[in-house]
């Protein structure tokens, strides 16, 4: 029989979620404990966790696909405009031979945020899962991955927001931000809103089953 490891909470121990301070928790459950250290409001498990991380994660999905259906960036040059989407954009560099451009651009804008958002979304349905289907530790590091690589997936949004700082020659040449670098934005913003509501301590919390 695996030996269910000790949690904090069975100690009577939490961490503040700023400063990562270790306090101890009273015998009473008491609201708005301060951490000492930093003023942070200390919770054993975040509040209403599980919940908030489904809205944001739901609304990033639904967000995905106007971000990669509609124009990430349009050109005007001499009068004629253009519009690009994120796969028409790898598609061109492809075309012109910039195969390792093309291929950041294709993982950071496509397969890191799918990647991410599938991997909250496993993490959420199996929070709950039965006691003998748990694999809490490859689950809390594939955690730490997700939220890790998460930031990295903005390469288009910076790209972009170059481009249109640096590219502005009147009449001659302009380039403007489409919906689809908004819905991009938001897409990475929300998932990683979600990677920090959620949290990995209720992966543990189902040992106790």
């Amino acid at each position: 029989m695996t030996k269910i490891p000790t949690r904090a909470r069975d100690a009577g121990l939490a961490s503040c979620h700023i400063c990562r301070q270790v306090l101890r928790l009273p015998p009473v459950p008491a609201t708005g404990l301060k951490c000492p250290r930093c003023g942070g409001t200390v919770h054993s498990r975040i509040p209403h966790s599980l919940a908030r991380t489904w809205a944001l994660l739901l609304a990033a999905m639904i967000l995905y696909i106007p971000a990669n259906v509609y124009p990430i960036m349009q050109n005007t040059y001499l009068g004629a405009e253009t519009s690009n989407t994120i796969l028409s954009g790898v598609a061109l560099f492809l075309k012109e031979g910039d195969w390792l451009l093309a291929a950041v651009i294709f993982t950071a804008s496509i397969v890191v945020p799918l990647l991410k958002m599938l991997s909250l979304l496993y993490l959420l349905v199996n929070v709950r899962a039965a006691p003998q289907a748990r694999k809490s530790r490859q689950q809390t590091v594939l955690y730490r991955i997700t939220e890790l690589v998460g930031r990295w997936s903005m390469v288009d949004v910076f790209v972009i927001g170059i481009l249109t700082a640096l590219v502005q020659m009147g009449m001659i040449s302009t380039i403007d931000p489409g919906i689809g670098a908004m819905a991009f934005g938001a897409v990475v913003v929300l998932t990683m809103l979600a990677a920090i509501s959620f949290d990995p301590r209720l992966i543990w919390d189902r040992e106790e089953a």
